[in-house]
């Protein structure tokens, strides 16, 4: 079975947004705005129940405190473009990230799945992903 590819409609999401677990909330913060930077990403929400980030002022994802290593988690983001995959793997090892594979095509999915990963703070498999065919 193959991904479909993303078709760009909003009414198509499953999910509206989702929360993780830090053990170092902070660091998880700045890991996750210079990693997902080149998609917009930027803090929306801050208090004691934890940080928001999303595009637009919408949070999708939040990070909350937790005392024990939560389970890794694979996260998958929406990129426009193969430009911004390249550009999110780029900072997210700059932001110290561990490679997790590379940019690139991944044709087991689909023919036009270019997607790269890294693992973050707290070992969460960070994906971001651009399903449309090179211009």
């Amino acid at each position: 079975m193959r991904a479909a590819p993303q078709t760009g409609h909003e009414e198509d999401r499953v999910f509206d947004h989702i929360g993780i677990g830090a053990t170092d909330v902070q660091a998880s913060k700045e890991f996750f705005l210079k990693a997902l930077a080149p998609l917009g990403v930027a803090v929306c929400m801050e208090g004691d129940f934890g940080v928001g980030m999303g595009c637009e002022g919408k949070p999708s994802l939040w990070l909350s405190a937790r005392y024990a290593k939560p389970a890794p988690m694979h996260i998958a983001f929406a990129a426009k473009d193969r430009k911004t995959v390249d550009e999110f793997y780029a900072a997210a090892l700059a932001a110290g990230g561990t490679d997790n594979g590379p940019p690139g095509l991944r044709p087991h999915y689909h023919p036009d799945y270019y997607a790269a990963f890294v693992i973050g703070p707290d070992g969460h498999n960070v994906e971001a992903v651009c399903h449309l065919p090179e211009p």
